[in-house]
């Protein structure tokens, strides 16, 4: 009997994966990890914690629990803050996820005796035989990870940094599954959270915004928002607190909707960030942020191909992937869409080949 260890979050989707992975034979463990919440946003950890402990009494399973504040602090929240004060978005699901989930979590739990550790995600750990002969130097059997059967749910984007030896211990329940499907799982289960609505946004935000947040730790200055001619047009809260290709969220001087006449804001959107001079472009065409290629730093490879690689790529969680020709010159990777693309700076970039997550890196600065 293989011993499992679920990160139960106090949410439907691992509840789900604990109570199949029993149904299947498996020695289940519940684990709760308590992250890092900031004082002035309204504590939920405890309730989270309690509706895990409810899914464990309910199931019969072993509940334990993790303290992995400190972690969370330091690799997924202070990473994000000095991003965002470079005038970068970063992407704190797939910190998260590599650093915490599948790092000291993982870790904690195979040193206490987990063969394996599952968590609730959306995507497939599989054994894959490449097939293409020109996108991979491999030779036998190795570890993928591949996108979730539901579309609309699919996490494998979050999940591109983890490597073949992680993927060798993890499973993924609800890779297979549909959410409509897990929800009835769960209520025909009589599962304690069969009704909880989904988590929004980042976990320890709560219902405050990511700017309101960031200004807690960044000293963000008014400034100048320009159009594409360089002529001042309103004014901004922050340059750090914007990401390329956002409708503005600025106060605008005077600007007449140009075909109605009308007193009402033309929509604008943010395609150029300085922080340094501290002020933003915006343009009325949202493509104007787009940009043929894109550098990619921190690159990571599930299997790394051949190069160079023709693939399909997204730079946003549910994006319609795009294709791209991915190069390598001395250790420096450059991606080239098909099409011009819109990719903030500090997202991640993630290829895939059909179903199958090459891997990906992070949006370079020009």
């Amino acid at each position: 009997m293989q011993t499992v260890y679920v990160g139960l979050s106090g949410g439907v989707d691992s509840a789900v994966s604990a109570a199949l992975l029993k149904e299947r034979g498996h020695n289940v463990v519940g684990a709760f990890i308590k992250i890092w919440r900031p004082e002035f946003i309204e504590c939920t950890w405890k309730e989270d914690r309690l509706d895990a402990m409810r899914v464990a009494v309910a199931l019969g399973i072993p509940f334990l629990e993790i303290d992995l504040s400190e972690e969370y602090k330091k690799e997924v929240v202070d990473s994000m803050v000095a991003d965002y004060a470079k005038g970068i978005t970063p992407n704190p699901d797939v910190l998260c996820n590599r650093h915490i989930k599948f790092g000291s979590f993982f870790t904690w739990a195979r040193e206490s005796g987990a063969d394996f550790v599952a968590t609730g995600h959306y995507a497939r750990s599989t054994n894959v035989r490449p097939t293409r002969s020109n996108m991979f130097d491999l030779v036998g059997r190795t570890c993928g990870l591949l996108r979730g059967k539901d579309p609309q749910k699919d996490q494998s984007y979050f999940l591109h940094r983890l490597n073949a030896e992680d993927l060798a211990h993890i499973m993924f329940p609800m890779g297979d599954m549909q959410k409509s499907d897990v929800r009835d799982l769960a209520g025909r289960r009589r599962l304690p959270v069969a009704k909880r609505p989904d988590s929004q946004g980042l976990c320890f935000l709560g219902d405050v915004s990511i700017p309101e947040f960031l200004s807690r730790f960044i000293k963000v200055t008014p400034g100048d928002v320009v159009d594409m001619r360089g002529a001042v047009v309103g004014k901004h809260d922050g340059a750090a607190l914007y990401t390329i290709g956002q409708r503005h969220g600025f106060t605008p001087y005077h600007f007449l909707h140009q075909k109605s006449g009308k007193g009402f804001t033309a929509p604008l959107y943010v395609v150029a960030i300085d922080t340094k001079a501290n002020t933003i472009r915006v343009s009325p065409n949202r493509e104007d942020a787009a940009v043929k290629k894109v550098n990619i730093r921190d690159m990571h490879w599930l299997q790394k191909p051949t190069l160079p690689l023709t693939a399909l790529a997204q730079t946003r969680y549910r994006e319609t992937p795009v294709e791209v020709s991915v190069i390598e010159e001395n250790g420096a990777y450059t991606a080239h869409f098909k099409a011009p693309h819109i990719a903030a700076p500090g997202q991640s970039i993630v290829l895939y080949a059909g179903e199958q997550c090459l891997g990906g890196g992070i949006v370079a600065l020009q």
